[in-house]
C-alpha cells in the first residue's frame, strides 16, 4: 500500500499558524495525505513553541511536530515535553535532557510510522553526534515499523547531504529544516530514501527569514542586539509530500509543495 506523507517547513510566528488552520485540512483532503509532520521550533513569536500551540497544530491535523535549537526558549518547555507524546526534540540532545528524540505514531491507514529529529553541529552550538545518535535508535525503531521519516535540523548543506546518504536505504527519508529556504534538489537515493536539503519555510515569505527586513538590517548593519519581529506579508506553506511503500519502507516519489494564503 502506498503512504502519502507531507512534512511542513519551519513554522514562524502567528502568521505560519494561521494558514495552517485554514489551509491544512482542505490541502490534506485534495491530495490524500495519510500522515503530516511539522517542525514547530519557531511556532511561538519564531522562537520555540508552548503547550496551547501544541494543541493548536494537532487539532489543526499534524500528527507530529519536531523541533531544533530553539526547543528551551519558552518557559513552558518542560510541561510541553513532557505532556504531549507526538511532540519531539533532537534526539542528540544530553540524554540527561527532557523529552525524548523519536516516536512512532500510527497513521490515518492504520500504519505505524516512525520519526527521528536530529540536530546538527556545524556552524551550531555543541552537541551531541547526530550519525552515531541515529544509527543507535534505528535498530529500536525498525523492529516496529520499515517507515522512519528523520527530520535533521540543521545549518550547513554537507551536513545534510551527509545524513541523507549515511541513512539512504535505512528509513524512507532525510529532510533538512532550519535555514527556512526550500531547495531544488529533491530526489530519491540510490536506495530508496528520499531526500532534500531544506523544506522551506511555512511562515510570511516576504522577510528575511520570517522575520521583517529592517529589523534584521538593522542588527546586521549595527551589529547592535535588535529584537526580530515577525513579518506578516506574502504567507506560504512550504513543504513536501512524500509517498512510501508501507511494506518495505521504501520512497517512491518526493514533491516540493507549496500552497499561498491566496490560493
Amino acid at each position: 500500500m502506498k503512504v502519502n506523507v507531507l512534512i511542513l517547513g519551519d513554522i514562524v510566528g502567528s502568521p505560519g499558524r494561521t494558514i495552517i488552520k485554514n489551509k491544512l485540512k482542505s490541502f490534506m483532503e485534495k491530495e490524500e495525505i495519510h500522515f503530516c509532520i511539522a517542525n514547530g521550533e519557531n511556532a511561538a513569536a519564531g522562537a520555540g513553541i508552548t503547550d496551547q500551540i501544541t494543541k493548536e497544530l494537532f487539532s489543526y491535523g499534524v500528527d507530529v511536530i519536531t523541533m531544533g535549537d530553539h526547543v528551551w526558549d519558552k518557559k513552558e518547555k518542560v510541561h510541553v515535553l513532557e505532556i504531549h507524546k507526538n511532540i519531539i526534540r533532537p534526539l542528540n540532545y544530553s540524554p540527561y535532557a527532557i523529552g525524548k528524540g523519536f516516536v512512532v505514531v500510527t497513521s490515518k491507514l492504520g500504519h505505524p510510522i516512525g520519526v527521528i529529529n536530529l540536530l546538527g553541529r556545524v556552524f551550531m552550538k555543541p552537541i551531541d553526534c547526530p550519525f552515531r545518535g541515529v544509527e543507535k535508535i534505528l535498530g529500536v525503531l525498525s523492529n516496529e515499523t520499515p517507515m522512519i521519516f528523520v527530520d535533521m535540523h540543521a545549518e550547513a548543506t554537507s551536513e545534510k547531504i551527509a545524513m541523507g546518504l549515511f541513512l539512504d536505504g535505512k528509513v524512507s527519508a532525510v529532510v533538512g529544516t532550519h535555514t527556512h529556504v526550500m531547495t531544488a534538489d529533491e530526489k530519491i537515493l540510490p536506495k530508496g530514501t528520499a531526500y532534500i536539503t531544506d523544506i522551506g519555510m511555512t511562515g510570511p515569505h516576504e522577510s528575511i527569514l520570517g522575520r521583517k527586513s529592517d529589523c534584521v538590517l538593522k542588527a546586521i548593519m549595527t551589529q547592535m542586539p535588535t529584537r526580530f519581529e515577525v513579518a506578516e506579508n506574502d504567507v506560504r506553506i512550504n513543504g513536501v509530500k512524500i509517498v512510501v511503500d508501507s511494506q518495505t519502507g521504501r520512497a517512491e516519489n518526493i514533491t516540493r509543495i507549496e500552497v499561498k494564503e491566496a490560493s
